[in-house]
């Protein structure tokens, strides 16, 4: 992996295809997976899709993220 071209966007494909977990899992098949970068970034995809483009976070962003997701800032947007 080319980690100088990794960039918001990218074919996650591109990223490999060891590494990915799936912290966030409905155990139907919708699954948003992770994987750690060198340098502390985290890719995330769509599971069904392991082409699809890739979310690249830095590491003060996914570290918000997760943060916020466990303080309840996000809960409205769950059905």
């Amino acid at each position: 992996m080319d980690t100088q071209h990794v960039r918001n966007g990218m074919p996650a494909a591109d990223l490999g295809s060891q590494g990915w977990a799936r912290p966030w899992s409905d155990n139907g098949g919708s699954c948003l997976e992770a994987k750690k970068l060198p340098g502390g970034k985290v890719a995330l995809r769509q599971s069904a899709d392991p082409d699809s483009p890739a979310l690249i976070l830095e590491p003060a962003e996914i570290r918000a993220f997760v943060q916020g997701a466990k303080a309840g800032l996000a809960d409205e947007l769950l059905p």
